[in-house]
């Protein structure tokens, strides 16, 4: 798919808010955030925010679908950044927009979902070095 900035995008995660406490949670510390995946074929996460989570109240209240990009510095030229761009995980980085009102997540890696999905399952916490501060591009 392509967009009116022409850059190719594709379907990663969809990410749902809850307060219900869900099976394996992974937390992260810096981002006051508890993460769980669902049990099904398809990827979507569930986050869990504690009331002084720091991260903006559209990433907190509402849904977000990720999208991956070829090039996310691209992609975000331009955009309201709530979040990032950072890497959370060793060959996977994110950045946060708001589009319209709606946090969207943009994703650039070369991992396969296997070996992302596995590396965030193991990683304890969520790697926040050299996070960039929201509205600093």
């Amino acid at each position: 798919m392509t967009n009116e900035t022409n850059f190719k995008y594709s379907f990663h995660h969809l990410g749902i808010p809850t307060q219900e406490v869900k099976p394996n949670e992974h937390y992260s510390e810096k981002f006051k955030m508890y993460t769980s995946d669902n049990p099904g074929k398809f990827r979507i996460q569930f986050h869990r925010f504690e009331e002084d989570s720091p991260l903006h109240p559209l990433i907190k209240n509402n849904p977000h679908i990720a999208f991956k990009v070829e090039n996310l510095m691209t992609a975000i030229q331009g955009q309201e950044t709530l979040l990032g761009p950072y890497e959370p995980i060793e060959g996977y980085e994110v950045a946060i927009i708001n589009d319209g009102g709606m946090p969207i997540e943009l994703v650039e890696t070369n991992l396969t979902d296997e070996e992302l999905w596995g590396k965030a399952k193991e990683q304890n916490d969520l790697n926040t070095d050299g996070l960039n501060q929201p509205g600093s591009r």
